[in-house]
């Protein structure tokens, strides 16, 4: 029986997650992710998928972020007509984000053809739509951790708990006939060991062959201590030096949550009573609330502050503002506002018009908490730039810059190599979802502490999975 998997998106790069098993004659995606980054990279979300979408009898999905689920839509456009498997808490937040991912589809392509209109160029579709992203999650089926799953003939899957945002899932795959099986690993995207509000990424102890993402694949991140005390400083400096307005660029999904968590713990050590606090994102104000609706998948200590929240408010100077209108009259704001808002990377969002109101004034902080993307505006500001493009406009930038890595939602090399320990067997892993710095650190120590066989996946890179199939002999290019 054929048992192959072949390596399509993130890899080599970070985004764009999509790996395609073939198992005889059956084909199953692991994620169908988008490529995110600046528009070069957005643009390739437009080419055809490299298989037929209505030859796929199943899709496994990791988790909810866009850069995992966003093409689901675009992969039911195009022909795909068989389930989606999933936790029920991605299924939760995928109805959010995916229709929010069409919403502003559908607002770009009618923003850039009033353009092209009046240039007398041909008009463009939105990549998909909301109907389109309707569809795709018609086509979720839910599971539980722990739950193994028969998806197609000879082929199943288990979930566990990831740690990595609500819902994220290590995918176990068995593959073969009972007692002839070989199983795959993917990790999809790991936590943080002791991050707030999850549990600690679950431990696999076997495996014939391991998937691994590598996104800080060659750095540490800050200590939880040092991290804390990292955001004491920022905001001690802002209060003592004009108590400008500090803006967060958060992720909808995740960070913003841990954000707020942190807040409402630290709520008197920060001194935030002195500040208003804004979350200024539709989408995150409603994954809030989904993850207050999934809130027995919190840790232990989350899971008393949230009991005790329901007694009383932990923090009372959080606004939410849903609506356009609320959010512009933020920018009349000139001191004492905490701005969370999004895109995360700054591609996009409410996030974009608070810059401009404010990353010129000298008494502003940014706090960017995330992985920025090459050819993002959020990568710029971290890389030290002088002036930024908004909507055609040079802005100076002389707000204050604090880059927190401490806060990241992913493993750090020593927690990838920790995860990557728990298998007793030492199996091949091929690296994906990093950079060329982070996946050839990751791959020189897992080599050189572990003995492990590694392979840092490119694009079109095709394993073979039988038993009989030599790993280092295994790799080729795929030829459609």
């Amino acid at each position: 029986m054929k048992m192959q998997i072949e390596f399509l998106g993130a890899a080599g790069e970070v985004t764009g997650s999509c790996h395609l098993l073939r198992v005889g004659e059956h084909r199953i995606l692991l994620d169908c992710g988008m490529i995110q980054g600046g528009h070069k990279d957005e643009e390739r979300n437009r080419e055809d998928f490299p298989f037929d979408p209505g030859a796929i009898d199943a899709v496994v999905l990791s988790h909810a972020h866009i850069d995992h689920s966003g093409r689901l839509p675009l992969l039911v456009k195009s022909g795909y007509r068989g389930p989606v498997y999933t936790h029920r808490a991605t299924a939760d937040l995928c109805r959010i984000m995916l229709k929010d991912a069409a919403f502003l589809a559908e607002k770009d392509a009618e923003w850039d053809n009033r353009k092209r209109e009046r240039k007398g160029l041909p008009l463009v579709e939105p990549l998909f739509t909301v109907e389109d992203a309707e569809a795709a999650l018609a086509q979720f089926r839910e599971l539980d951790y722990g739950e193994k799953q028969d998806i197609v003939p000879n082929v199943s899957v288990r979930l566990s708990d990831a740690g990595h945002i609500l819902g994220s899932a290590i995918v176990e795959v068995w593959i073969g006939a009972p007692g002839h099986q070989r199983k795959l690993v993917y990790s999809g995207d790991l936590g943080r060991s002791g991050m707030p509000i999850l549990h600690d990424p679950a431990l696999v102890q076997q495996a014939d062959m391991v998937v691994l993402e590598s996104t800080y694949g060659d750095r540490l991140h800050r200590g939880w201590d040092s991290t804390v005390a990292e955001l004491d400083a920022i905001f001690n400096d802002a209060l003592s030096n004009g108590k400008g307005n500090i803006l967060i660029p958060a992720f909808a999904v995740g960070r913003t949550q841990e954000i707020i968590y942190l807040f409402a713990k630290y709520r008197k050590q920060w001194a935030l009573d002195r500040w208003r606090v804004f979350l200024d994102s539709p989408m995150a104000i409603e994954a809030t609330e989904a993850y207050i609706r999934n809130s027995e998948l919190f840790d232990k200590e989350s899971m008393a502050l949230w009991r005790s929240h329901q007694q009383e408010s932990l923090l009372p100077n959080l606004h939410f503002t849903r609506s356009a209108e609320e959010s512009m009259q933020l920018n009349q704001v000139r001191s004492g506002a905490v701005i969370i808002a999004g895109s995360g990377m700054c591609t996009g969002g409410r996030i974009k018009h608070h810059l401009k109101h404010n990353v010129w004034r000298r008494e502003c902080h940014v706090i960017i908490t995330g992985f920025q993307a090459h050819g993002t505006l959020g990568r710029a500001l971290v890389d030290g730039a002088a002036r930024i493009r908004l909507w055609g406009e040079t802005v100076r930038v002389a707000a204050k810059i604090h880059t927190i890595g401490g806060l990241s939602a992913h493993a750090d090399q020593a927690g990838l190599m920790r995860w990557y320990s728990g298998f007793g067997n030492r199996p091949p892993v091929v690296l994906v979802h990093g950079e060329a710095q982070a996946s050839d650190g990751l791959a020189a120590r897992l080599r050189d502490e572990l003995s492990a066989p590694v392979h840092i996946a490119r694009r079109g890179d095709l394993f073979d999975l039988s038993a009989d199939a030599a790993f280092a002999a295994s790799v080729k290019k795929a030829r459609q």
